[in-house]
């Protein structure tokens, strides 16, 4: 009688080895994209090549071929993350900002909004150590328009100036589309972008050594007194006319 051959059996992958093998997969994608930024915000997007982000990265280039494609799917993909991770430190402020102006909340209402929303806005941009690793990047990319302009501007920078802007408006009195208004807010949101994109400047023009918490706090309550003083004028004008 002839022996029957054993075949072992195919081995079960495990709900755990699948989990693992995803996170392996996810940290290897996140490193790629943070040696990318760093290499897009040193550089223009001509003068950077995948390999040496890859080099960076510790990782082949065609891993990272495989989780990006071409350059200009790794750069894309750069501007997707910036915007997820705005969007998450300020998601909060500027939805609560919405819901009070379709409530049709008065001035003060929406002044205290725009505090919100220019404060989350300046904790991110200033306060948090991982937004200096796209700040070039977004500076770069805004003063010389590539690929991921479209991204930034459609997701992050319009939507930012129009919450902005019609929080400005409610506290002006003036239509929502009041050209003045969103002049005032470009205005404000370059306030708190200066200190980021001018993080040099700004440490060595107050003679600081890093922007901690005492000196954001000190960054805020300027940004609180400059909302403050929107319409002040108008104000003080109509008291003495």
């Amino acid at each position: 009688m002839a022996k029957t051959a054993l075949v072992p059996p195919k081995p079960v992958k495990t709900r755990s080895a699948v989990n693992t093998r995803y996170a392996k997969g996810e940290e290897t994608r996140l490193r790629i994209l943070d040696a990318a930024l760093r290499a897009f915000g040193e550089a223009a997007f001509k003068a950077v090549t995948t390999r040496r982000i890859a080099e960076a990265a510790g990782v082949s280039l065609p891993t990272l071929q495989y989780y990006f494609g071409d350059k200009e799917g790794l750069y894309r993909a750069c501007a997707e993350t910036i915007v997820a991770r705005y969007r998450r430190h300020t998601a909060g402020a500027a939805g609560e900002a919405a819901e009070a102006l379709d409530e049709d909340c008065v001035a003060e209402t929406a002044r205290q909004r725009l505090k919100a929303v220019i404060g989350a806005l300046a904790g991110f941009l200033v306060g948090s150590k991982e937004a200096e690793g796209w700040a070039q990047f977004v500076t770069r990319e805004l003063r010389d328009p590539g690929p991921a302009f479209e991204i930034l501007y459609e997701r992050l920078w319009r939507p930012g100036v129009a919450i902005t802007a019609r929080l400005i408006a409610r506290i002006l009195g003036v239509a929502e589309d009041d050209p003045a208004a969103r002049v005032q807010a470009l205005l404000l949101i370059s306030s708190a972008l200066a200190f980021q994109s001018g993080r040099r400047i700004v440490l060595r023009t107050m003679d600081w050594t890093a922007i901690g918490p005492d000196e954001l706090a000190m960054i805020l309550a300027a940004l609180d007194a400059q909302i403050d003083a929107i319409g002040s004028e108008s104000l003080s004008g109509s008291l003495h006319s």
